[in-house]
């Protein structure tokens, strides 16, 4: 079956960096677009970041355009999010998410499969 696992998140203080990671299995990773999404307590889900089959193409949320980075490793099955100037207002659980497709990257609803998540708090 269809697996995503994340890794790499963890407490950092307000303007340090993270990485985190995805790893895909069970799935043809190269075919299927791959985004990250996060939640905070309290509050509904948000989009973050999407990068196409390829790699050649990526999407951001305004919110952390310019601070973080997505990117995949086809040869690796792993998506990643780079992510620095972290902001307290950053801190959620972050998944990782894959669909088929490129048109609504920013609809969660529209992803078929979802990893468990990952905790990334920032503190101030």
């Amino acid at each position: 079956q269809v697996q995503l696992v994340e890794s790499g998140g963890g407490l950092v203080q307000a303007g340090g960096s993270l990485r985190l990671s995805c790893a895909a299995s069970g799935l043809t990773f190269s075919s299927w677009t791959m985004g990250w999404f996060r939640q905070a307590p309290g509050r509904e889900r948000e989009f973050v970041a999407a990068v196409s089959r390829s790699g050649g193409n990526t999407y951001y949320a305004d919110s952390v355009k310019g601070r973080f980075t997505i990117s995949r490793d086809n040869a690796k099955n792993t998506v990643y999010l780079q992510m620095n100037s972290l902001k307290p207002e950053d801190t959620a659980v972050y998944c990782c998410a894959a669909r088929w497709g490129w048109s609504t990257v920013r609809v969660g609803d529209d992803y078929n499969y979802w990893g468990q998540g990952t905790q990334v708090t920032v503190s101030s």
